[in-house]
């Protein structure tokens, strides 16, 4: 496994992604809407800054109202995330997607439940 992205909930992901780019130098690799959301990718040469906007209720808008924006989620990419998950299992961490499901840019994903990953919300990620 190794880094993939870091998301990052906001009101703004066209915004947040031309200050990146400003500050930065960060460049868009990929945007799409997805799931209710607004989903920008910004290429950081060994990984992403996943942007998430909400287009409508659900998880995202949730989130940013709980807590504002910032990071949600961190993710490991893997060649395996039937063999990741099943490890996951063997070592009793509790998970939010039993089986992996679509997601972004149209890789397969399943999300970890932060109680049993150091209060982080890791999402595992095969492309």
């Amino acid at each position: 496994m190794h880094f993939d992205h870091a998301g990052i909930a906001t009101d703004d992901a066209r915004a947040l992604a031309a200050l990146y780019g400003d500050l930065f130098g960060l460049e868009i690799a990929h945007e799409e809407e997805f799931d209710g959301m607004r989903v920008v990718f910004l290429d950081c040469a060994d990984g992403y800054f996943e942007l998430l906007e909400p287009l409508e209720e659900g998880t995202i808008a949730r989130y940013l109202e709980e807590t504002g924006a910032g990071i949600h989620h961190l993710a490991l990419a893997t060649d395996d995330i039937d063999g990741a998950l099943e490890t996951v299992r063997d070592h009793d961490v509790a998970l939010i997607d039993e089986e992996p499901r679509p997601g972004a840019w149209g890789h397969s994903v399943a999300f970890l439940h932060p109680t049993d990953t150091g209060g982080i919300l890791i999402e595992l990620v095969e492309h």
